[in-house]
């Protein structure tokens, strides 16, 4: 399915089918609930602004062996790697090639829950708008519909019955809490999750319209339940600060994106600036992978020196182009700064 070609794809577009999935990785929604067409993305600029005009074949093979196979088991893909080596880029590249839709990204830090990736519910809010009371001593009116008041968030959007699998980034998971992996797994197992405000109203209330993280119309949800019909297309970065128990990691497929050679260096610098790299961008990537081994750089790092070289920034005096480009080739690994 995914072959690494840089293509961008719409889901309106004339796309292969998905393999079958192992039968215990079958999910089945309701059945009389429509599956929900992939929203395709306003335009590739959100695309290029991460990727650039075109990446093509910077993955190693057996990394483009194991991303297949995360897709044909429907298993997530755990990314680990050193900071810039595209493990955040590497959802959105399969997104684009499989058009596949806007990534949804959930940014993890040392305070996120299951529960913000699943949904929110302004609770204040709908208190906040409830007509007052007409008269004093008098109840006020009722609530309004609580669906107004809950938007699912992007673990939540991606398990909606979708036609086809949506991408789901989950980025830098080992900024979490310690619980938050072990959380995920019956969610992972089970391909859906309740939402509690919504099975409270019983048989008065079995369906309501809620937002999503695509912040377009309204889907139904029915008996407070979201289960999806294709488990979505799951990268989890790591940049390895923490390990992951034995549990969370058997229900994921790993895989360990290299350090970016000269090659792969120069693939980005053409994504990037629109043209093959010039001798002294080429001699610039040169510079930059022996300032590498003696520290720790990331890719971006060049990307800034080549945006300042293409401006013009070392035209002026060997000895300002030299001081410039060690400011912007601060090794990561010494970095004190909070």
């Amino acid at each position: 399915m995914f072959r690494d070609t840089g293509a961008q794809h719409a889901p309106s577009d004339p796309l292969p089918r998905l393999p079958s999935p192992p039968p215990w990785r079958r999910f089945r929604p309701d059945t009389d609930i429509p599956p929900l067409d992939i929203p395709a993305p306003g335009d590739h600029t959100d695309v290029e602004r991460k990727l650039g005009s075109r990446r093509a074949g910077t993955l190693d093979h057996a990394v483009v062996d194991v991303i297949n196979a995360a897709i044909q088991l429907r298993r997530p893909l755990l990314v680990t790697g050193q900071p810039g080596t595209g493990k955040s880029s590497l959802a959105h590249q399969i997104a684009a090639e499989l058009g596949l839709g806007r990534v949804l990204w959930w940014p993890v830090v040392s305070r996120t829950t299951l529960r913000d990736g699943l949904y929110d519910y302004d609770a204040i809010g709908r208190v906040q708008d409830t007509p007052v009371a007409a008269a004093p001593g008098t109840e006020r009116g009722p609530l309004p519909d609580v669906g107004r008041y809950l938007t699912l968030g992007p673990l939540g959007t991606a398990l909606l019955p979708w036609k086809r699998p949506r991408v789901l980034l989950v980025d830098e998971l080992d900024k979490s809490d310690i619980d938050l992996p072990n959380d995920l797994l019956h969610i992972f197992e089970e391909g859906e999750f309740r939402i509690r405000e919504l099975e409270r109203l019983g048989q008065s209330r079995r369906e309501a319209r809620v937002g999503t993280a695509d912040h377009g119309s309204p889907v139904v949800v029915r008996d407070g339940r979201v289960r999806c019909s294709e488990f979505p297309i799951v990268v989890i970065t790591s940049n390895g600060e923490r390990a992951f128990s034995p549990a969370f990691r058997r229900r994921c497929l790993e895989v360990e994106l290299a350090v970016p050679d000269e090659e792969r260096l120069a693939a980005m610098v053409e994504a990037h600036f629109g043209s093959q790299p010039d001798p002294r961008t080429r001699q610039l990537v040169r510079s930059f992978l022996k300032e590498r081994g003696e520290g720790s750089l990331a890719a971006d790092q060049l990307l800034n020196t080549v945006h300042m070289l293409t401006n013009g920034a070392a035209d002026a005096d060997e000895a300002s182009w030299t001081q410039l480009r060690a400011a912007l080739w601060r090794s990561l690994a010494t970095d004190s700064s909070p």
